[in-house]
């Protein structure tokens, strides 16, 4: 027996127009939480859709997500309102933002609107100061290097079980002081800090997405969600997409005042803040599969190696890295998971 999701069936049950209410799983994500639809009953008209979150306290903070949610809500960011909270249990209740996640929607013919849509959101959460109840964690040195730390812990060593020489683990220290030094350079914003595809819902009559997934937010670099945004670890689309969209976003970010960068610079950092994300994201892709038997997520390491590769081929400074990447690692990537697959056909 679920009894989690019995005490949150008992729990929603106590609010008016939910007394015969029952949970219907909508899903889970990376970590422990898990979401599941209600229907409250309105004499009014038909009933209202809502989503009750299941984290459960031993392991997931809702403090965080609370604070973030109420503030970002009230100064018009397109969060789900909070409408019952119980930190005890772990339990809350949401606005219903539906089940069309941008990563759905996506094709040659939306994909302008809702990246262009995405990117504006962004930059209006970018803007925003930190909570006045929660102070934002900072992305600062120790944070950059425990997350490019799960690439070699987790997809190199226990995924690939790649044995880790001196040589090896010198070039991976270069490179990741390259790049924490090049994040902590850039300008500082509010960081949603999973802004991507999956975490973004298509909403009728906007294209201004839905935000979800936001309590890990922080204060850090200005181009680390566009990076998560348009370097996509679920989908990739063409280099002439890219730059289209990433220039609408330096334009738009640079007029709002958070950043004084020209092209070239802004693509510089874009590009290295892109590096130390993959390298995270892989590694946590990898740990999912060992740790926690999410084994859906190693699909998703080719792409994400994948741009790790490209980027580098652009730096002069990571040339070694790139090489090693491209003949030592992809290669028995490709053996135990699988090859990168292709681009989207979007060309606008």
């Amino acid at each position: 027996m679920d009894l989690r999701l019995q005490s949150l069936t008992n729990w929603v049950r106590q609010f008016t127009g939910l007394e015969q209410a029952v949970a219907e799983p909508v899903s889970g994500d990376a970590s422990f939480r898990r979401y599941f639809r209600v229907w409250q009953a309105s004499d009014a008209g038909p009933p209202t859709p809502l989503i009750v979150m299941d984290a459960p306290p031993e392991h997931e903070d809702c403090v965080p997500f609370l604070a973030i949610a109420r503030h970002w809500h009230r100064h018009g960011v397109n969060v789900p309102e909070i409408l019952q909270a119980d930190l005890e249990q772990g339990f809350l209740m949401l606005e219903d933002f539906g089940d069309n996640l941008m990563l759905g929607q996506l094709t040659d013919a939306t994909a302008d609107e809702l990246y262009r849509g995405a990117l504006t959101e962004l930059v209006d959460i970018q803007q925003l100061a930190a909570p006045e109840s929660y102070p934002l964690p900072p992305y600062d040195a120790a944070l950059l290097n425990r997350e490019m730390a799960l690439f070699p812990d987790w997809l190199l060593e226990q995924q690939l079980g790649m044995a880790l020489g001196n040589s090896e683990r010198a070039l991976l220290d270069t490179t990741f002081a390259f790049l924490r030094e090049s994040a902590l350079a850039q300008p500082e914003v509010t960081v949603h800090r999973d802004y991507h595809s999956r975490n973004l819902l298509v909403r009728p009559g906007t294209n201004r997405p839905g935000v979800i997934d936001f309590q890990d937010a922080v204060r850090g670099p200005v181009t680390y969600d566009a990076v998560s945004l348009l370097k996509d670890c679920y989908i990739s689309w063409p280099e002439q997409a890219l730059c289209q969209w990433l220039e609408f976003y330096r334009q738009s970010s640079a007029a709002a005042g958070l950043h004084r960068a020209d092209r070239e610079t802004f693509r510089q950092w874009f590009e290295l803040m892109g590096m130390q994300r993959h390298l995270k994201a892989a590694g946590i892709f990898a740990r999912l599969a060992i740790r926690d038997g999410k084994h859906g997520y190693l699909q998703d390491i080719p792409r994400t190696v994948s741009y790790l590769i490209a980027a580098s081929a652009r730096q002069p400074a990571l040339r070694c890295f790139h090489e090693w990447l491209s003949d030592v690692v992809m290669p028995d990537i490709e053996r135990r998971i699988g090859p990168p697959p292709g681009l989207e056909q979007q060309s606008s």
